[in-house]
C-alpha cells in the first residue's frame, strides 16, 4: 500500500476523536476543525516510526494546536466576553447520529463549555485532556512546559471550579423536553407567574448576538429570566425541538432563516441555565438540517 494513502487512513481513523479533543479545548466546531487539520498537516511531516501509541501522540499535537490558539485568543481578548456561548451541536430530537455522539463525549453542554472558557489556557488543557480522554499528567507537563505535579494540581484546580458553577442536568430527556415545554407554553400565554415556576432561583441567561452588543445580555434570578422570556411569546410559532449538545433545546427559525439557538440546561426539574446563540453570522455556519418540524402548539 502506498505510504501516503496508508498515513491518510491512519489519521482518518483517530479524526472523529480528535475533533472532540479540540471542540472540548476551543468550544468552537470551525476552530476545532482548523486544529485538527493542523494536526493532520504535522502528522505529515512528522516521523512516528517510533510512536507505539498514535492515538495518544495525535491527541497531544491537537492539544498543544489548541493551546497555542488559547493563549492567542487571550492575548486579543481585552474584556471579558460573559455573554459569549460556544459553538452548540445541534441534532434531531430523536438522537444524535455516531459522529455527533463521539463530538459530545462524556455530555459537553454549552453550560460546561462557558465555565471552561472561564479556565486559564494551561488549566484547560489538563483538565480536558485527563479526565476526558485520559491523557497521563507526564505527557500534559511537556506540553506546558511544567512538571508532573504541576500539571495534577492545575487540573484539580480547573475540576474545583468547573464542579462548583456546572450545574448535573436531570439524565431523564422527556423530563428536560416536558420542563422545556412548559417554560414556551408560560411565555406563549403571557404567564409570568408560570414562567417562574419553572425556572431555579438563581437561573442564568446568556444571549449572545455577536456584534448586535445591546443584544448579547447576562440575566440572573428566576424574575428577571421570566420577565425576558415573556418577550419569547411572538416567537412561538417558529419554535422546533432539537437536541442541543444532547440535551432538550430548540432551534428558532422563520422562513427559513435560523434566529436562534437555545440550549436548556434542567437539574431537579427547573431551568438552570439557557445559553442562546443568536448572531446570525455563527448561525449561518451551523448544520441545522437535523431539526425537526416546529412543535404544535398545545390546546
Amino acid at each position: 500500500m502506498d505510504e501516503r494513502i496508508w498515513r491518510t487512513e491512519d489519521f482518518e481513523e483517530h479524526r472523529p476523536r480528535l475533533r472532540a479533543v479540540a471542540y472540548r479545548m476551543l468550544g468552537s466546531l470551525s476552530e476545532a476543525d482548523d486544529a485538527v487539520q493542523d494536526a493532520w498537516l504535522r502528522f505529515g511531516r512528522a516521523d512516528t516510526s517510533g510512536v507505539t501509541n498514535l492515538a495518544g501522540w495525535l491527541t497531544t499535537v491537537v492539544g498543544r494546536v489548541c493551546l497555542d490558539q488559547l493563549r492567542s485568543r487571550e492575548r486579543r481578548r481585552e474584556d471579558p466576553l460573559e455573554a459569549r456561548v460556544p459553538d452548540p451541536v445541534v441534532s434531531h430530537e430523536s438522537g444524535a447520529d455516531p459522529e455527533q455522539r463521539v463530538l459530545l463525549a462524556d455530555s459537553v453542554g454549552l453550560a460546561l463549555l462557558v465555565v471552561l472558557d472561564t479556565l486559564a489556557p494551561a488549566e484547560r488543557l489538563a483538565l480536558v485532556l485527563h479526565d476526558t480522554f485520559a491523557v497521563p499528567f507526564e505527557e500534559i507537563a511537556e506540553l506546558i512546559e511544567r512538571s508532573p505535579a504541576a500539571a495534577r494540581q492545575l487540573a484539580s484546580r480547573a475540576r474545583r471550579r468547573v464542579q462548583g458553577r456546572t450545574p448535573v442536568p436531570d439524565p431523564d430527556l422527556a423530563r428536560q423536553r416536558a420542563v422545556v415545554d412548559a417554560f414556551f407554553a408560560a411565555s406563549r400565554e403571557g404567564d409570568f407567574d408560570g414562567l417562574v415556576a419553572v425556572l431555579a432561583p438563581d437561573i442564568v441567561l446568556r444571549s449572545d448576538a455577536g456584534g448586535r452588543a445591546r443584544h448579547s445580555v447576562v440575566l440572573t434570578g428566576a424574575r428577571t429570566v421570566a420577565g425576558r422570556a415573556l418577550t419569547f411569546a411572538r416567537l412561538s410559532p417558529f419554535v422546533r425541538p432539537a437536541l442541543i449538545n444532547g440535551a432538550a433545546g430548540v432551534v428558532v427559525i422563520a422562513e427559513g432563516r435560523p434566529l436562534s439557538v437555545m440550549a436548556f440546561t434542567v437539574a431537579g426539574g427547573k431551568v438552570v441555565a439557557i445559553d442562546a446563540l443568536a448572531d446570525p453570522e455563527r448561525l449561518k455556519g451551523l448544520d441545522l438540517t437535523r431539526v425537526g418540524r416546529p412543535a404544535p402548539p398545545r390546546p
